[in-house]
């Protein structure tokens, strides 16, 4: 999947994992040496993170449930905590990220099908709105009521 800010037009990430699952999101970047520059993590739901164990710094966009950012944090080094008690979910990305690509607080981020890792099967693909990550995976929006 492709993280893309609504803003700008630009893809921030084109290696977009989901951790929407208990032990996926328990788990997150721990164990890992690295990010690849062009990689990010969905954590959803999920509204504080912690760096405890990890071995390198990343950066966070936290997001309410409509994809806008509320809160950034900047080369969140290990040992640290960044919490946002309105955000829905949070993108972790290589530290430097968020600034090399100019993403800012009311920001609209969302989700697109390609990259790297594209859609889990049975997903659709269109593209994902922040309020319908599930602990299945991310399921398609609510069909418009007919009149």
């Amino acid at each position: 999947m492709l993280l893309v800010n609504a803003r700008s037009g630009r893809t921030i990430a084109s290696d977009v994992e989901l951790a929407v699952t208990r032990a996926e999101r328990r788990r997150g970047l721990l164990g890992r040496d690295s990010l690849a520059p062009s990689a990010a993590l969905v954590i959803s739901p999920c509204w504080s993170i912690h760096t405890a164990f990890m071995r390198f710094p990343i950066d966070a966009v936290f997001v309410d449930r409509s994809g806008q950012a509320v809160r950034i944090v900047r080369d969140l080094a290990p040992w640290r905590i960044a919490v946002a008690p309105r955000a829905h979910a949070v993108v972790e990305l290589p530290a430097g990220s968020l600034a090399a690509h100019d993403v800012r607080i009311g920001d609209d981020l969302h989700l697109e099908p390609g990259g790297a890792t594209d859609t889990r099967p049975g997903e659709d693909a269109g593209v994902r709105p922040w309020a319908a990550t599930t602990r299945t995976g991310v399921v398609p929006p609510p069909r418009a009521a007919t009149s």
